[in-house]
């Protein structure tokens, strides 16, 4: 990678994306970071039971499922395990790595949404990896774009922010004190409306570290990881970089589908994920399955925790598909 000053854009995305990117390693995001997917498989079948939901009101036997961003096809994988019998799935790993080895042969590996499906597409930590401009508001408070140096990751002001760019800083994430930061979400907007517009019919979903206007964090979330810990955001490759969503920015990209914003607590509860104890007596009646129930309990209760997981953003996008009451 050159050692030169760029925006923030375009600077992750060679980091992330290009040649001898981040996200084409062999190792995959789960080499670096542990997300709900990895973290147990009761979210796998929370999102089968989704789907099936989704398959119910369609009227539908056979469905697909798009998973934007897919890694190595974990949560596919754990989807597929966890569906009833009957329902014909069409499963669609999107994603820019190579097909890893050793995958269920179903699994449609493409690097584009497929157009025109019917069914459920689900984005878990896809747009924060979306690379977005910084703006910072200098000592005049005038938001300019922030450059970074690849090879340290050291940052200067650039250009003020104009066009579009400021227009969407205006509505969603104005700045005025010196100092205060922003990711500009206009790529996420366009790449979850793209995304979205590849369903014919269904529900699409995008789980997020997200954020909405009224509560942006003043100096923006930009950061790194690298095995497993945070680190200093550097555009070198060698480590993951990411930034927390505007969702509401996300929702009002897709005018034309009705939209909810929750949290995954609220989400998993409502399909089925709860972090309840079993029962005592079940230890003296059934122990092995009193194991089994405290550890699947133990689980919930991470998916859902208030200060982690359960705080994940959900954005839910039902298209053509009769709005509930």
């Amino acid at each position: 990678m050159t050692d030169e000053w760029r925006g923030w854009r375009e600077a992750a995305r060679t980091a992330l994306y290009g040649d001898e990117g981040f996200y084409c390693g062999p190792e995959g995001p789960a080499g670096h970071f542990r997300t709900s997917v990895h973290a147990s498989p009761l979210f796998a079948g929370a999102v089968a039971r989704l789907l099936t939901g989704i398959a119910r009101e369609l009227g539908t036997g056979t469905i697909a499922l798009v998973d934007m961003g897919a890694g190595r096809g974990e949560l596919l994988t754990g989807v597929l395990a966890a569906l009833p019998e009957g329902l014909e799935v069409t499963p669609y790993a999107v994603e820019i790595a190579a097909r890893p080895p050793g995958l269920d042969p179903r699994i449609v590996w493409c690097a584009e949404p497929p157009a025109g499906v019917t069914g459920l597409l689900f984005a878990n930590e896809w747009l924060d990896n979306v690379p977005a401009e910084v703006a910072e508001a200098d000592a005049d408070g005038v938001p300019r774009y922030v450059e970074v140096r690849t090879s340290d990751g050291a940052e200067r002001l650039g250009e003020p922010v104009a066009g579009a760019d400021a227009a969407w800083l205006e509505r969603w994430w104005p700045l005025s004190a010196p100092g205060e930061r922003a990711e500009i979400g206009r790529p996420r907007d366009a790449a979850w409306a793209g995304a979205v517009g590849c369903l014919a019919a269904g529900l699409a979903v995008a789980v997020d570290y997200a954020h909405v206007r009224g509560a942006r964090p003043p100096f923006g979330t930009l950061t790194g990881f690298r095995g497993g810990r945070e680190v200093r955001p550097v555009p070198d490759g060698s480590h993951d970089l990411t930034a927390h969503v505007a969702l509401d920015a996300c929702a009002a990209a897709v005018p034309y589908a009705s939209a909810e914003l929750t949290d995954q607590r609220t989400a998993l509860h409502r399909l089925g994920v709860g972090g309840d104890r079993p029962p005592l007596h079940l230890a003296a009646t059934d122990p092995a399955g009193y194991v089994r129930a405290l550890a699947a309990a133990g689980e919930a209760a991470e998916l859902t925790a208030r200060g982690g997981l359960g705080d994940f953003g959900w954005l839910l996008h039902r298209v053509g598909l009769p709005e509930r009451g």
